[in-house]
């Protein structure tokens, strides 16, 4: 874990895994062949990191490899894994963590199947399965978009509809974040919710606490050809203050952290891109510390939450909502 408290999240950890989940995430080992939940399984869906549950790979791109553990032909996008060299038990071999849990997953091989020709060999003990039919009720439909474009591109010839594409956000108080993102032009909806925690179905109440460790966000679905995902960045850098550490206005905690929970490897390296050429513009009185990494599961919070301001007009808000119909500065691209 790249947590600086690690003793405090190993021992979270040994709390939530399996001795086999945690053995195999966190120490490196293996579980046996051909005896493990998912080498076998053909059901639709996705697999998540078992430790951050963002999702890794997809069902498609799942392969009999004859291995007796599960197999893919890559990963559901490039950056939710690293790989490093393996010299242990007398071999050389490549292995493969995720990236934002730092799971140790299983090795890649160079003997898949055409065209990429490699074989993701990875521990059911470090994964979750969420079926397809679950996906939604499971925090994952924020994906859809995602998966949607992977299909279209392995199918040009599906005529599909024109889709919108999924942005989430946290940036305080879920409350004054959809105020706002509610006024830009091509966002056609938004939820408040809570992501970046590891509790499943989180309520109000316990986020507040601090312990599942979500934070207040907002999901937000756009039309690209009217916005594009970098000048939604834009919105949500100017609309709070990314320097301060788990603080917005009055309201403290890692609940309202600053963060961008990105989908896909095209919206992680376009938030960087933003929060780089921010730092170096110098527009602020410190340096950004907003999160930027893969997005799991994302949980829509309670209705009175939803649209809040909209039916209380006056309500708390840490926000400058105006600032919404203000044109965004034009000197940083």
């Amino acid at each position: 874990m790249k947590n600086a408290d690690d003793l405090i999240q190993r021992q979270n950890l040994k709390e939530r895994l399996t001795e086999l989940q945690y053995n195999v995430t966190q120490n490196s080992c293996t579980e046996n062949a051909f005896d493990n939940e998912y080498w076998n399984n053909h059901a639709e869906g996705l697999y998540a990191d078992i430790v951050s549950g963002i999702p890794l790979f997809d069902s498609r791109d799942k392969f009999d490899s004859g291995t007796g553990w599960p197999s893919f032909t890559q990963p559901l996008f490039e950056s939710a894994i690293k790989t490093k060299r393996d010299e242990s038990l007398g071999m050389i071999r490549d292995e493969v963590t995720s990236t934002d849990g730092d799971s140790h997953l299983g090795h890649v091989f160079s003997d898949g199947p055409a065209p990429a020709g490699l074989r993701y060999c990875i521990n059911s003990a470090s994964l979750k399965f969420i079926p397809k039919e679950e996906i939604d009720r499971q925090g994952y439909g924020i994906y859809s978009f995602l998966i949607d474009n992977r299909q279209s591109e392995s199918n040009p010839a599906d005529n599909r509809e024109k889709r919108t594409e999924t942005a989430v956000f946290a940036a305080g108080c879920f409350w004054g974040t959809e105020g706002y993102f509610r006024r830009i032009s091509g966002v056609v909806r938004t939820e408040a919710g809570y992501s970046g925690g590891y509790t499943a179905q989180p309520s109000y109440n316990q986020v507040i606490t601090g312990k599942t460790g979500h934070a207040e966000s907002l999901r937000l679905d756009f039309d690209p050809d009217i916005i594009s995902y970098h000048d939604l960045l834009l919105h949500f850098f100017r609309m709070h203050d990314p320097t301060t550490s788990n603080r917005q206005g009055n309201d403290i905690g890692t609940q309202y952290r600053s963060a961008v929970f990105t989908i896909g490897d095209e919206q992680h390296k376009t938030a960087l891109e933003v929060a780089e050429s921010l730092e170096k513009a110098r527009l602020y009185k410190g340096p950004i510390v907003t999160e930027i990494r893969a997005a799991g599961a994302f949980f829509p919070a309670e209705d009175y939450h939803q649209d809040y301001l909209e039916k209380n007009p006056g309500g708390y808000c840490h926000v400058d909502l105006d600032l919404a119909d203000k044109p965004l500065e034009t000197t940083i691209k």
